[in-house]
């Protein structure tokens, strides 16, 4: 794997951290079919279509584990836990290496990342920790935008995959940009998109969400497919099982004491080149394009190339996809 490469993958990690924290935040049960007009609106629903702010809200802690993508040669387990107010463990083995990363919530994060010859935990560097403050927001970031100084605008509706989907332009108060968008007739989060820095270059990711099921009210997108428009590079991240309210020991969010043991796997990951189509609207992302292997460079995950030092959007996330 070139340095390019190896730096959008590593990246590609974080993100899906951080998209799926945004899905706590954002997608909860039951469609809503009124059109909505404006920003606000359009939250409103949204929030409703999750099942209702509070149901949201009540949740203190979550564990998510499944398989990431990269290619044929390049996937394995990962592991993602987070709890209230902004706490988070990370962890993706990648042929029989494990890169940590774990933030008090506060001020200080840490990292591991066999990779880059980083075996012990390494201190987070300032720019880590404001990616982590992120990636860690339970909530995501239309949840109290104002209090947290983000902007919201609707920037209008755009196709995604075949559907209407109304899009929503978020500044954060750092600075950064992202979009997120949502289908019109059930308000659930059919797409994500923004910009990286890779190596020094400005890299736009996108992420489309699959396969929603409902866990304890709530519905999670248990599909996550990435790409780098223009790159040949798509990562997959596949959610084997989503726990709200688990039992996490404090520790795991402090300085890691020693190398981890490897997330278990999935049952039966299926390697990239077994990968084929859903037969449904879905049918053109559910599978990998050809060519591309599996492989994607995204924001939910892992920052490969840091893999790990810099992780970045696959479940709360990746850069946290919540509302």
């Amino acid at each position: 794997m070139n340095t390019k490469r190896h730096g959008i993958a590593q990246r590609a990690f974080v993100l899906a951290i951080f998209l799926f924290g945004l899905q706590v935040g954002l997608e909860l049960a039951c469609p809503v079919k009124a059109a909505a007009q404006n920003a606000d609106e359009i939250v409103a629903k949204v929030l409703a279509a999750r099942g209702g702010l509070e149901k949201a809200k009540a949740v203190q802690t979550e564990r998510i584990t499944g398989t990431i993508y990269f290619n044929a040669e390049l996937y394995g387990p990962f592991l993602a836990e987070f709890k209230r107010p902004g706490k988070m463990h990370n962890e993706v083995t990648i042929q029989n290496k494990t890169v940590v990363r774990s933030f008090n919530g506060k001020d200080a994060g840490w990292v591991t990342n066999p990779f880059v010859g980083k075996d012990t935990p390494e201190a987070m560097s300032a720019d880590e920790v404001k990616d982590a403050v992120n990636e860690a927001d339970f909530d995501g970031p239309l949840v109290d935008a104002k209090a947290k100084g983000n902007t919201i605008e609707l920037v209008g509706t755009e196709k995604v995959e075949g559907r209407d989907a109304y899009t929503l332009k978020v500044t954060h108060k750092d600075g950064q940009v992202s979009s997120y968008s949502f289908d019109t007739k059930t308000f659930l989060l059919a797409k994500w998109s923004g910009a990286d820095s890779v190596n020094g270059e400005t890299v736009t990711r996108e992420t489309y969400f699959h396969d929603y099921r409902d866990v304890g009210g709530l519905k999670f997108a248990f599909e996550l497919v990435s790409n780098t428009p223009g790159a040949d590079v798509t990562q997959r991240i596949v959610v084997d099982k989503i726990e709200l309210d688990p039992q996490i020991d404090e520790a795991r969010f402090g300085k890691p004491l020693a190398a981890p043991a490897a997330p278990a796997a999935s049952s039966a990951p299926d390697p990239p080149g077994a990968l084929v189509p859903r037969n449904d609207s879905e049918a053109n992302t559910g599978g990998f394009p050809a060519g591309n292997g599996i492989l994607a460079g995204e924001n939910c995950a892992v920052r490969f190339q840091d893999c790990a030092s810099n992780w970045s959007s696959c479940s709360r996330g990746s850069k946290r996809v919540s509302t």
